[in-house]
């Protein structure tokens, strides 16, 4: 059985609190017939991400002083970034819909075969594929 990895620093959008993300995650296990496992970071733990420190300080000195006036503009400011370590970032806007306000009912976060580890259950579990 292939196992996909992911690891998550805390977020509205996949924080291991919210329902839809795990309904998703089932989807995702049962189309490619792989067990999911997801490691949350704890809250507040992105602000020790080294790679974030790295990024937005040359990020920020890039656009300093400018007019953040559209999209194409910030894109751009943070994909010209680059610092003399050779660091470059690459940037795009992803103009997808997304739609809110999604429910999840209790049956159908019912159906998810989550397994939790022992250890910080809600941050550290594995999503099983469905059998067919």
């Amino acid at each position: 059985m292939v196992t996909l990895a992911l690891l998550f620093s805390p977020s509205t959008s996949h924080s291991s609190r919210t329902r839809l993300w795990k309904v998703v995650l089932q989807r995702l296990a049962d189309q490619l017939g792989i067990v999911v496992s997801v490691c949350h970071f704890p809250p507040g733990t992105s602000k020790w991400n080294k790679i974030e420190h790295r990024m937005f300080c040359h990020i920020t000195e890039n656009w300093r002083g400018r007019p953040l006036v559209s999209h194409e503009v910030v894109v751009n400011l943070i994909g010209n970034t680059t610092t003399k370590q050779g660091l470059k970032i690459h940037a795009a806007l992803d103009t997808n819909p997304y739609p809110t306000g999604i429910q999840v009912s209790d049956e159908d976060l019912a159906r998810v075969r989550i397994e939790t580890d022992s250890f910080q259950g809600d941050w550290n579990y594995r999503i099983r594929p469905r059998t067919k």
